[in-house]
């Protein structure tokens, strides 16, 4: 499958849509059982950090606060769904996104956990794999269960963009 024109716009749709059902996820959580999302603030305010050379840090809350950290986090989390999910279009088997399945879209998604466990953690200060908060183990498994929500979110939205492609 060559990377066309309507391949392009249905990844950005599915990348789009697959993170917000990631975040709908997470409010479910949150005001079901007090489980506390990823701040997207934090997230902006490392990305502020970068162009004065602070790719890492002890403890980014400690890290000064930055102007628009959180319209920045914000915007750079949709746009990493969508790079996940341009990646994941141009990489799935034969014409997945007009015949999509289950199985390789929630794999891909459980599988960009190791962005986070391996780079964004480590460099807010959290450790490795979460490894520095209170609760490593239950910090593990939030971030496996929402990345496995990411890609049951990739198999729906596809599943949207599909049909489109498909009419």
């Amino acid at each position: 499958m060559g990377i066309e024109t309507p391949y392009i716009l249905g990844a950005i749709a599915i990348g789009l849509g697959a993170s917000l059902i990631m975040d709908i996820w997470n409010l479910f959580l949150k005001r079901l059982f007090a489980i506390p999302s990823l701040n997207y603030c934090l997230l902006g305010r490392w990305l502020r950090h970068m162009p004065e050379g602070t790719l890492r840090h002890a403890n980014i809350t400690a890290a000064p606060q930055k102007p628009f950290e959180c319209t920045v986090g914000w915007i750079a989390h949709y746009t990493i769904g969508v790079g996940f999910a341009l990646v994941f279009v141009t990489l799935a088997p034969g014409d997945w996104l007009t015949r999509p399945t289950f199985l390789p879209a929630l794999l891909y998604g459980i599988g960009t956990v190791v962005f986070p466990f391996f780079i964004m953690q480590p460099a807010l200060g959290l450790g490795m794999a979460s490894s520095r908060t209170p609760k490593p183990a239950q910090a593990r498994l939030k971030s496996i269960a929402t990345h496995t929500i990411f890609g049951v979110g990739l198999y729906l939205c596809a599943l949207g963009v599909s049909y489109v492609l498909r009419a």
